[in-house]
């Protein structure tokens, strides 16, 4: 079972590095920092198309990492 956990941990891990490193930045340095953060934080630039679905993916892959990883904390026990 642990070997199970650890081939598909590696492979959302992958996934995961991949979909992070295809989304685009959302700002230009530390002047994109300052200015451009609070439209960031309260939502006024929503992500669109490709944006929205690396998001999405994102968070999904995520989940399912920190799901094997506990999964594989219990069952190595």
């Amino acid at each position: 079972m642990s070997t199970v956990l650890t081939v598909l941990l590696i492979i959302v891990s992958v996934l995961l590095i991949t979909v992070i490193i295809l989304q685009p930045g959302k700002s230009a340095g530390l002047s994109g920092a300052i200015s451009g953060g609070a439209e960031q934080l309260f939502g006024k630039q929503k992500a669109r198309g490709l944006e929205l679905i690396l998001h999405r993916t994102t968070i999904v892959l995520s989940v399912a990492f920190f799901a094997i990883l506990i999964a594989l904390a219990y069952f190595v026990q």
